[in-house]
């Protein structure tokens, strides 16, 4: 998979460096899979979830953080669309971001 907005990952780290890992891990695992659709995510995920319009959650550094992204399995590409601790995560429309 092409993931796009690879410098959101960036900037998160910086103020939260004990992510670093857990995100380049995320990182590292999407950019070498190739899923076809939401069944193909979860066998590598099993915590993603989907929340609608193309958006997908996932846990970050045993749920210490969140990921939004926007999945298009056609397109080979994940949009990273925000990174957040869960009291920001918690205060978003993850469907409109």
């Amino acid at each position: 998979m092409v993931v796009i907005q690879k410098s959101r990952i960036s900037d998160f780290v910086k103020e939260h460096p004990t992510a670093a890992d857990s995100l380049n891990r995320w990182f590292s695992i999407c950019k070498n899979c190739s899923w076809s659709n939401h069944a193909d995510l979860k066998a590598t995920f099993i915590t993603a979830d989907y929340i609608g319009a193309d958006r997908y959650v996932f846990n970050i550094k045993g749920n210490d953080f969140r990921l939004v992204s926007m999945i298009h399995f056609n397109k080979r590409t994940i949009y990273i669309r925000f990174i957040g601790t869960h009291e920001i995560y918690n205060s978003i429309n993850c469907l409109t971001i």
